[in-house]
């Protein structure tokens, strides 16, 4: 059986940043600190493209750095299973970019091929169910309200 293979056929395959991207050699102080924290907070000496488009406006830089870096530290969910989420979340936003960064994420935190296929069957009757459901106005049962 072989590898895992994310393949983007959106727009987004080809897709330029309407700014470009910020290399660390052209940041400016502000920016090349979050580019280190965000190296080593995850151990690597690289940064990707989407910190580098962002980077443009370096409060939203900092701000959302800050705001992943707490929301996707180990918690009452662990880290794959975040990710796993995060995936979920970007498959039905069609994001082909957080596609493919959260399925390196989540490969890296232990995710399966077998768990892959199940997490998108998942996905995939959530939003077909979630459309029926829409479409038919179904009323909420009183047992699934919250108190």
């Amino acid at each position: 059986m072989g590898e895992l293979r994310v393949v983007n056929y959106s727009s987004e395959e080809n897709a330029v940043s309407i700014f470009g991207l910020i290399e660390y050699a052209d940041a400016s102080p502000e920016v090349r600190a979050v580019y280190d924290d965000i190296m080593a907070t995850r151990k690597t000496d690289w940064v990707n493209n989407f910190w580098k488009a962002i980077a443009h406006d370096p409060a939203t830089l900092k701000r959302t750095w800050e705001d992943i870096k707490q929301i996707m530290a180990p918690g009452a969910l662990d880290p794959l299973t975040k990710e796993m989420v995060y995936l979920a979340v970007s498959v039905s936003n069609q994001c082909g970019y957080c596609i493919a960064s959260h399925t390196a994420g989540a490969r890296g935190k232990g995710m399966t091929d077998a768990m892959f296929k199940e997490l998108m069957a998942v996905v995939g009757m959530a939003n077909e169910t979630n459309r029926v459901v829409a479409g038919y106005q179904v009323e909420i049962d009183e047992q699934f309200r919250t108190p």
